[in-house]
């Protein structure tokens, strides 16, 4: 145990640390790289039509009438939470100037599991909003009183609200019939009817965000009548709206700190994910924290690479936790061929990775497997968009094989499987295992 002297440099080396690294930090300002950050008009790019059509819509709310309800879709990171937060927030400033109650209530759908919950979350932001207790339990009450008193807190505080449904098609509720309507449809349908039924006596329109340009097929027909929304169509950045994107939070750094191709090298690889802007700006930000990590003065594009593929890792590892270890076997062993391999392939012969695994299952003394079982695992594994397949003959008599294709990098799925599948543990030597794998490509090239 240390003595109280030890203690007290300990505690004061503890301080030292944590203080200079932020003043040693590469960022200035690094809430700028929150992409759920509320951002001023002159950074916003790319999005002036989307930007019309909503300020178009909420311009009534300040005139005393009610807005039209909207429906914001397009694929993720592509705009739809930030422009509709950024208008939504200039309403609030102009409102108060003119004495107007007007409130914006926000739920993100993607958590709520129910129709009530996400009664109860309205309710309970709707309090928050207006600085008063929500006045029902999250438990222990029914969906309606919860309904209730969330009109309450309407009628009592507020003039004119807008209420956010992001994510709102993953609010499906417990379906215990296919015909049941999901949870989603009967929000929209009690929001946008509440005035109409004499429920609430402000203006209340809705914004519903979804990455599903199918969404409104799914609405039961009373809902989708009710709802009838304005729609606005978000669609993917290219790499130069990524890279303004980006030049527009370079001051989230410190002066001097970016070196030149950051920013086009974040949005190269950003427009590679189908321009998600949300990806930039955490890659842009993630870049900066490496450099932070290592005690570096300077984000290079080595930074940037590290980055990109730490999200790979970490995108592949979420996705692969729920696979057996059968299955992570046999991806595993497709990933290391073209890793291993020196013979240029243009994609992974099934019959070259299949005896890989069968070296694999002898290494760490687990059940081999029959082939068939090896491509119904690889067969899951497409469906998992990790690989994609293509059937190839190999001439007269010679029957045919299947093809994979890495979607990511196969050597950031291999480093993440290696591990989790204990590799490391085994009693092998990496030399060997690309022997294997050489061997096997060679046998395989040559027809044998």
């Amino acid at each position: 145990m240390p003595d109280g002297d030890d203690q007290q440099t300990l505690s004061q080396s503890i301080k030292g640390r944590l203080q200079e690294g932020g003043q040693n930090s590469v960022f200035r300002d690094k809430g700028l790289l929150d992409p759920d950050a509320v951002i001023d008009e002159d950074r916003i790019v790319g999005r002036d039509e989307q930007l019309e059509d909503i300020i178009t819509y909420l311009r009534p709310a300040l005139q005393g009438n009610r807005p039209p309800n909207m429906l914001l879709y397009g694929p993720s990171g592509t705009g739809k939470s930030l422009i509709i937060n950024a208008v939504c927030q200039q309403v609030l400033e102009l409102a108060k100037s003119q004495g107007d109650r007007y409130g914006v209530i926000k739920i993100n759908c993607q958590t709520i599991k129910s129709h009530d919950r996400a009664v109860y979350r309205l309710a309970r932001n709707a309090a928050d909003e207006a600085g008063v207790d929500v006045g029902v339990p999250q438990s222990g009450v029914s969906t309606d009183q919860k309904l209730n008193r969330f009109y309450e807190i309407l009628n009592d505080d507020f003039d004119s609200v807008i209420v956010i449904l992001d994510e709102v098609d993953l609010l499906v509720g417990r379906q215990r019939d296919p015909n049941d309507e999901p949870a989603y449809s009967k929000l929209l349908y009690q929001l946008s009817r509440a005035s109409q039924l004499g429920r609430i006596d402000v203006q209340i329109s809705v914004a519903a965000l979804t990455n599903d340009p199918r969404f409104m097929e799914e609405l039961d027909g009373r809902a989708e009548s009710s709802f009838n929304p304005q729609d606005v169509v978000f669609p993917d950045y290219d790499a130069n709206q990524l890279q303004s994107i980006l030049d527009r939070r370079r001051d989230a750094y410190q002066d001097g700190v970016l070196e030149d191709g950051i920013i086009p090298l974040s949005s190269a690889f950003a427009a590679q994910d189908h321009g998600d802007a949300r990806k930039a700006i955490d890659l842009f930000r993630k870049a900066g924290e490496i450099a932070d990590r290592r005690g570096e003065d300077t984000v290079c594009e080595a930074h940037v690479r590290d980055a990109q593929e730490e999200a790979e890792r970490d995108r592949t590892l979420t996705q692969m936790q729920g696979l057996s270890t059968q299955k992570k076997l046999s991806l595993y062993a497709t990933a290391i061929v073209p890793v291993y391999a020196k013979r240029s392939l243009n994609a992974v012969p099934s019959t070259v990775a299949y005896r890989v695994y069968q070296y694999l299952t002898d290494v760490l003394d687990a059940d081999e497997k029959s082939r068939d079982s090896y491509l119904r695992y690889m067969s899951e594994a497409e469906t998992y968009n990790f690989v994609t397949s293509e059937k190839r003959g190999r001439g007269y008599g010679s029957g045919v094989h299947k093809e994979y294709t890495f979607v990511d990098d196969p050597e950031v799925v291999a480093g993440t499987l290696r591990t989790d599948i204990r590799l490391d543990e085994a009693d092998h030597e990496e030399d060997l295992l690309e022997s294997v794998v050489n061997t096997q490509v060679d046998d395989f090239l040559a027809g044998k």
